[in-house]
């Protein structure tokens, strides 16, 4: 890929949360993460952590109505559409991973919707620095990331989604990387990205 410049250039870390730990760390995607993370360090990258956030008592839950939960299990009497989230804010579940918590002068954009962008302060806080590149991870690939990759493609941000530090479902994960993503953005590996901060 070509060269990145790291004084353009913004890092977005989504939902890499300790409540999604095992969807994580089966994509195998904790190592790939933390080396990324610290090379955008080492070179000026700033890094905004977009994370769940939710009431308690779940006021602030999407009221959209779907046929299935996350699982694709459909809804019914022994499946009940949940009125409160799984994990509120401030508990231990939307703590971002301890492997890549963040530091001092990272950006913290809590959200309340799929779409890192959909009221929140990350797209002042992304042009206040005059960045127009994004580096995107996390997951789940087919729904946060997907969305917000679309997000920034609308608002003409160049994206890149580096595709080792994503979790997900493996079907739908693949499908994007290989069938969505590239028609609307960059996919990378980790490695592609280093070098191309190093090379600027």
């Amino acid at each position: 890929m070509n060269p990145l410049d790291p004084s353009r250039t913004g890092v977005v870390v989504f939902d890499m949360l300790e409540a999604y730990r095992a969807a994580i760390e089966d994509a195998g995607a904790v190592e790939p993460a933390q080396r990324l993370i610290a090379a955008c360090r080492g070179v000026g990258v700033p890094v905004f952590y977009a994370r769940a956030d939710h009431r308690a008592d779940g006021a602030d839950l999407a009221r959209t109505a779907t046929d299935t939960d996350p699982r694709f299990r459909p809804w019914g009497p022994d499946n009940p559409v949940p009125m409160k989230p799984a994990h509120a804010s401030g508990t231990p579940g939307l703590a971002v991973l301890r492997e890549i918590a963040p530091q001092p002068g990272d950006y913290d954009v809590p959200k309340h919707r799929w779409s890192a962008f959909f009221g929140t302060h990350l797209e002042l806080s992304l042009r206040s620095r005059d960045i127009d590149t994004i580096l995107l991870l996390g997951g789940s690939v087919h729904v946060g990331i997907a969305s917000t990759a679309f997000t920034a493609r609308d608002m003409d941000f160049q994206v890149t989604v580096v595709s080792d530090c994503c979790h997900g479902f493996p079907e739908q994960r693949q499908f994007f990387m290989t069938k969505v993503f590239p028609r609307m953005c960059h996919v990378s590996t980790v490695d592609d990205v280093v070098g191309a901060l190093a090379g600027a």
